[in-house]
């Protein structure tokens, strides 16, 4: 499992388009038939995807866990963005559709994954940060997830939200999750942006189509950068950073925080006159 570190605001200004992409981008996730996934010094967040194809495929612990299992002091949420699936924890069996959200909590042993047919097969990306105790298994589908219809095609960000993971939903220690699908037409996410330097933030880019690209733009406001994602792919948003995106065909992606609370608005708006 990748180690990725904390990056200073004062040193993010000098890097180069490489810097930035080696230390916040996730690029090589969804591997067939593997569990891939990066441990981060943000808020000790993991993210990673699962994708079984041929295969059952168990979520095992990693040196930097110093941890008999995975959650034996985490927790994780995870999301299928593909064909049905099926995930087992301790030998419960739970079915996933596509957007259908899992939360696993603190202390479950043994957590498999398999798709019910390898033609269409699943992907289940997840997200997983240390938790103090133990919360319930559960399975929520996107209807549950409390939808909420934002923006405007005038401004191009008609989006509906769904909160999954979160203080009015289900319940966990500190993570906060759920997936923003765009309207026909609208391109832009989280516009204008914001700040919470009370957490971190990681957003997964997918349903995006072959040879498009999303736009993610980082940094503090007065000192943007910018830096292009394909489908499938993950970035880092640190609390002292912007984060928002545009693409260049419609896509979705799930967002997921960790830190200081689990308070969906607490935000600090960022007027988009004042970007730099």
């Amino acid at each position: 499992m990748k180690t990725i570190h904390h990056v200073h605001p004062a040193d993010f200004v000098k890097y180069t388009t490489q810097q930035i992409r080696e230390r916040f981008l996730l690029e090589s996730l969804v591997v067939a038939d593997n569990i891939e996934c990066v441990y981060t010094h943000y808020d000790r967040m993991i993210i990673g995807a699962a994708h079984p194809v041929n295969t059952q495929l168990e979520l095992g612990t990693y040196e930097q866990l110093k941890s008999d299992h995975f959650l034996g002091r985490r927790e994780i949420g995870i999301l299928n963005i593909a064909g049905n699936g099926s995930i087992s924890v301790d030998n419960e069996k739970y079915n996933l559709e596509k957007q259908d959200c899992l939360y696993i909590g603190k202390g479950k042993q043994k957590v498999t994954f398999s798709s019910v047919n390898k033609s269409s097969p699943a992907k289940f990306i997840f997200f997983s940060c240390p938790a103090h105790m133990e919360h319930p298994t559960r399975l929520m589908k996107p209807s549950e997830a409390l939808p909420v219809e934002l923006g405007s095609l005038d401004n191009n960000n008609h989006r509906v939200i769904n909160k999954y993971i979160h203080a009015d939903g289900i319940k966990s220690c500190q993570l906060v999750m759920g997936v923003t699908n765009f309207k026909q037409g609208s391109v832009w996410n989280t516009m204008p942006p914001h700040l919470h330097d009370r957490r971190m933030e990681s957003y997964f880019y997918f349903d995006l189509p072959e040879g498009q690209r999303v736009i993610h733009f980082m940094g503090e406001p007065q000192e943007t950068r910018h830096i292009f994602l394909s489908n499938e792919q993950a970035i880092l948003s640190p609390g002292w950073s912007i984060h928002c995106g545009v693409a260049t065909a419609n896509y979705s992606f799930i967002w997921a925080m960790a830190g200081e609370n689990m308070a969906f608005t607490d935000m600090d708006p960022v007027p988009a006159q004042t970007l730099l």
